[in-house]
C-alpha cells in the first residue's frame, strides 16, 4: 500500500518535471539522466531560487547580475552621510570615505555554492518548480581604521591647541607676563575607536571629545626670574609674577655693555677666584687671577650667565652701586649678593632690559 502511494507521488512530483525537461531539450530518447544533466549544466551559472544576499533576492541570477543587484543595495549604506562633531566644528563624510567596505564577490560565490548542497535532481526540481531554498547569506561589512585615521589627521590640527607655559618674557624692551593656559588635543586612538563603533551600529552622528593638556609650567610653578633694569640700575627677584626682592646694582660704564636680552644662570660660585678676561686691554695692568678675599672683583658670591663674561656678583666697591661703573657685569653689595645667592638655582632666567 505504501509503495503504491510513493509511486503515485513520484508521478505527481518528479516525473512531470523530468518530462518537461525532456520536452525542453527535445529529446525522445537517451534517458532521463542525460536529459537532467543537460538541463543542470545549462543552468549551472545561475543561483538557486530563494537564495538571498543581505536580504536581496538573487535567485535565478547569474554571478554578474547578483553582484550588480547586491552592489546597488550596498551603495545605499556606503553613500550614507555621517556627521562628525568636535568642539564647535563639524564635518560630514560618507561611510565609504570613512573606510566602510563590503565583500560582495565572496557573498555571491557563497550564493552560487548553495547548489552544491543538492543533488543534480534536487537542483533540477527546484529550478523547474521554483521551489525556494530559503537561504540568506550575510554580507561581510568591514571597517577600516586607516581611512578613519586619515580623516582625523585632516581635522586634528584645526582642533588642537598647545598648552602654554607661564613665563616672564622680554617684548619690545618691556616685560611681558605670560600666564599659563591649558591646551587641548584629539586622542586619535579613542576617536578612531568611537567612529568605527558608530559606523558598525549605523549611527548618523558622532561627537568626539577633546583631551585637556596641561602646561609644563603653570603660574603656580613658574619659580624664580631675575630682572635687571639698566635704566634704573635695579635688580628684581620675581617669584612667579610677584616681586620678592629688589636690589640696587651697578651696570656697564660708558664704552662697555651690559647685554640686554634673556639669559640663564649656568653656574654659581662661593668665594670665587677672579680670572682676568682682558689681559691685553682694560685688564692689562691687573694680574691674571685674583684669589678669594678682600679686593677680589667678584666679591664673595658670583652667578655666571650664559652671556660671555657676564656675571652677577658682589663688589667691595660699594660706592659704585647705583651707577654705571662695571665692564659689563652686574655688581651688587656684598651683603645683597650673599642674600640673593641661595634664592636662585642654576637654570634661573635672567632678563636684562
Amino acid at each position: 500500500m505504501a509503495r503504491g502511494r510513493h509511486a503515485r507521488g513520484f508521478v505527481r512530483g518528479v516525473l512531470p518535471v523530468l518530462l518537461v525537461v525532456l520536452a525542453v531539450l527535445g529529446l525522445t530518447g537517451g534517458g532521463v539522466t542525460y536529459a537532467a544533466f543537460r538541463y543542470d549544466h545549462s543552468h549551472s551559472d545561475e543561483i538557486l531560487p530563494g537564495v538571498k544576499i543581505g536580504g536581496v533576492d538573487v535567485g535565478g541570477m547569474t554571478r554578474d547580475q547578483a553582484v550588480a543587484a547586491v552592489r546597488a543595495e550596498a551603495e545605499t549604506r556606503l553613500s550614507s552621510s555621517v556627521r562628525i562633531s568636535a568642539a564647535d566644528q563639524s564635518w560630514t563624510a560618507t561611510s565609504q570615505q570613512l573606510g566602510v567596505h563590503v565583500d560582495i564577490d565572496s557573498a555571491v560565490d557563497q550564493a552560487l555554492a548553495v547548489s552544491d548542497g543538492y543533488s543534480m535532481f534536487g537542483r533540477l526540481v527546484r529550478r523547474i518548480r521554483q521551489e525556494p531554498v530559503n537561504k540568506d547569506i550575510a554580507l561581510e561589512w568591514r571597517y577600516g581604521a586607516a581611512k578613519v585615521r586619515s580623516f582625523l589627521a585632516g581635522i586634528s590640527d584645526g582642533l588642537a591647541s598647545r598648552a602654554r607655559n607661564a613665563s616672564i618674557e622680554l617684548l619690545d624692551g618691556e616685560l611681558d607676563f605670560v600666564h599659563s593656559r591649558f591646551g587641548r588635543e584629539l586622542d586619535a586612538d579613542a576617536a578612531t575607536s568611537k567612529i568605527v563603533d558608530a559606523l558598525r551600529s549605523g549611527k548618523p552622528s558622532i561627537r568626539l571629545s577633546l583631551a585637556k593638556t596641561e602646561p609644563k609650567i603653570s603660574d603656580e610653578t613658574l619659580g624664580k626670574t631675575l630682572v635687571v633694569d639698566i635704566a634704573t640700575n635695579n635688580l628684581f627677584l620675581y617669584d612667579g609674577f610677584e616681586v620678592e626682592r629688589t636690589y640696587r646694582v651697578a651696570t656697564a660704564k660708558p664704552g662697555f655693555v651690559t647685554p640686554k636680552g634673556v639669559w640663564t644662570i649656568v653656574n654659581k660660585a662661593e668665594n670665587p677666584t677672579w680670572y682676568n678676561p682682558a689681559l691685553d686691554t682694560w685688564g692689562k695692568d691687573l694680574p691674571p687671577s685674583i684669589p678669594p678675599g678682600p679686593g677680589n672683583p667678584l666679591g664673595t658670591r658670583a652667578l655666571y650667565l650664559n652671556a660671555p663674561d657676564i656675571r652677577i656678583h658682589g663688589t667691595y666697591d660699594s660706592g659704585s652701586i647705583g651707577t654705571y661703573a662695571s665692564h659689563g657685569c652686574i655688581r651688587m653689595n656684598i651683603s645683597d649678593s650673599e642674600a640673593l645667592y641661595p634664592l636662585v638655582p642654576i637654570g634661573t632666567p635672567v632678563i636684562i632690559k
